[in-house]
């Protein structure tokens, strides 16, 4: 997950998780051979596996511990003189490296009957951009797009290589954030770990901003909004294969995501003391609170609580706390005293929850902030106090948040254009892992003086619309035919003018044709789990690829959401040119 070549603290960080995820799974590897041993009946045998399984679970809860504590830290991210509450951000899926080779050749064999070594080249491609998007992406912008470039060219990936009836063998394999790997065959799987990626850089690049200047906070507004992309991941995609892909964990992360900047953006473009502007800070800061409060919640649920870290649990209630903190504060300036005892009160249990968690104690950053606001409302509290010794404090009621809901912006993969790795096989609309066609056909036409006798029609590929009763297009060719090749020349890119002007500058010996029948196209792609959700992920592959018929889904043990359409493929048509007997008209000729 990072540039081996720039070893930055966030990429010694992702080096050293990518370690302990390899070490967590050879430690169930070998947990799980223990506990087949297990099942037998010889006592003394089972005595030493079950010291085996003992010292396993021993080493497999220190990692697990050591990883925890890897991924709650969030001072790597940040800025390096930061005077704000540390964001948490998350760090990328690991993966392993797919070899897509043996394969992706043995499909373009089988299924598409040409030579798969004519396609080395784009296999290479292929692999060199997964391991650059997955597993070596900069935290920039740059990595961003390189993640959406790889997103994009899975479209076309599973348009080519993964048919309704079978996977294409390739397994991927993903950790999560508790080391427990995932590994599947669905290209889906693939998918939604990238756009997990792609929100988790998001997190990274929204927490290294510098957020004492007005431009940097915006830029981290910009990022976390961004990092929802959970969100679209959550819309489009179910029965997630690890927790942290599952829906309750992304309902979390998507909140987790509209954290402090606004309130930080407000609070440093508020330089007056006026009533109205220190209640809107009040308000702005009970939201906040407020919506760490609910991500707390979400937290504390059975499944979550085993596999979110602790220390971020322990950090959204100090910072639930703290900015409850803060809105009583700005409230006190405003209007009263009570407000201010109620703020002090405050800061006190977010300093109370800070000391519990040993992660959290370490973080110079976050004691120092807490420290300070701290200090702030107690020396308000006490200059006030002195004023009014025998004036009794009233209950502060609590700070009414406003009703503003932040933004999330879903990811535009159209900005990043792609082209088909594999265009040579043809276009999608035909040549497409879906379709059935019979092998290659290589029909000799013979010129004679009436003409080849058949009638084209479309191009890209040109389809044999008729053919002449009597004439020699009759003996191999048949109508529906697609023209893959004329005297050896590929042309299942060519225009239908193209074609016409091959045919015609044949020699007196004739012309070889390569033609295949396509028999049909597989409109039932796959089981799909019923959804009611939204249909954007096949909008946006439509539009991707430019082609009228229904993009695919890549589903086996874990499903993309999508709305049921039965619609066929349409095939898109072009003006017609015959080749016939007969008189030459203006959409015909005599050849």
């Amino acid at each position: 997950g990072c540039d081996p070549f720039a070893q930055t603290q966030r990429s010694k960080l992702q080096h050293r998780r990518a370690r302990i995820n390899q070490q967590i799974n050879k430690e169930m590897r070998m947990r799980a051979g223990a506990e087949n041993l297990f099942a037998t009946t010889n006592n003394k045998v089972r005595e030493t596996v079950a010291l085996e399984l003992s010292f396993v679970n021993s080493n497999l809860q220190l990692l697990k511990e050591e990883l925890e504590e890897l991924n709650s830290n969030m001072e790597a991210y940040q800025m390096d003189e930061a005077v704000n509450v540390p964001m948490i951000p998350l760090g990328l899926k690991e993966t392993k490296e797919v070899d897509f080779t043996v394969s992706v050749q043995d499909f373009i064999c089988e299924h598409y009957g040409e030579d798969s070594s004519l396609y080395d080249k784009e296999i290479k491609e292929l692999i060199e951009l997964r391991q650059q998007a997955m597993r070596t992406p900069s935290r920039n912008d740059a990595g961003l797009e390189l993640l959406m470039e790889y997103y994009n060219q899975l479209y076309y990936l599973d348009q080519r290589f993964f048919p309704a009836h079978r996977n294409l063998g390739v397994q991927f394999h993903y950790d999560s954030l508790t080391g427990v790997p995932s590994c599947q065959r669905a290209l889906a799987f693939e998918k939604g770990s990238v756009l997990f990626n792609i929100g988790a850089l998001y997190t990274q690049i929204g927490a290294r901003q510098d957020r004492s200047a007005a431009c940097g906070i915006d830029r981290a507004i910009d990022a976390f909004q961004r990092a929802a992309a959970f969100n679209y991941l959550k819309e489009n995609f179910s029965n997630a294969p690890s927790l942290d892909m599952s829906c309750p964990s992304l309902c979390m992360l998507v909140r987790l995501m509209v954290q402090e900047c606004v309130f930080e953006r407000v609070t440093l473009t508020t330089q007056d003391t006026h009533f109205t502007s220190q209640l809107c800070l009040a308000q702005e800061a009970a939201r906040v609170s407020d919506v760490y409060l609910l991500v707390q919640q979400t937290m504390a649920q059975p499944l979550m609580k085993d596999y979110v870290p602790f220390s971020w649990a322990s950090m959204v209630q100090v910072k639930s706390e703290h900015f409850r903190a803060l809105s009583h504060y700005y409230a006190a300036v405003a209007l009263c005293k009570a407000h201010l005892r109620r703020a002090v009160i405050r800061h006190e249990e977010a300093m109370r929850v800070h000391s519990l968690c040993k992660i959290l104690r370490k973080m110079d950053i976050l004691q120092d902030v807490l420290s300070l606001t701290h200090k702030r409302s107690l020396d308000k509290y006490s200059e006030l106090d002195r004023e009014d010794d025998f004036d009794e404090t009233a209950e502060a009621p609590e700070i009414q948040h406003t009703h503003w809901k932040p933004d999330i912006t879903p990811p535009n993969f159209s900005t990043v254009q792609v082209t088909d790795i594999f265009q040579r096989l043809g276009p999608l609309s035909v040549f497409c892992a879906r379709a059935r066609w019979g092998p290659v056909r290589l029909i000799c036409l013979q010129r004679r003086e009436g003409g080849l006798g058949l009638t084209l029609r479309g191009d890209s590929p040109v389809l044999v619309a008729g053919v002449v009763p009597g004439g020699c297009a009759e003996a191999g060719l048949r109508e529906g035919d697609y023209i893959v090749a004329v005297d050896g020349q590929d042309c299942k890119w060519a225009k239908h003018g193209e074609v016409v002007h091959m045919l015609k500058s044949c020699s007196d010996r004739g012309v070889e044709i390569s033609v295949v029948t396509l028999h049909s196209h597989d409109v039932e792609r796959r089981a799909i789990v019923p959804s009611h959700g939204s249909d954007k992920e096949n909008t946006r592959q439509r539009l991707l690829s430019g082609a009228k018929g229904q993009s695919s889904a890549s589903l086996l043990n874990w499903n993309r959401k999508k709305k049921r359409e039965g619609s066929s493929v349409t095939k898109r048509i072009g003006s017609t040119f015959s080749l016939s007997f007969g008189s030459i008209r203006d959409t015909e000729a005599m050849y």
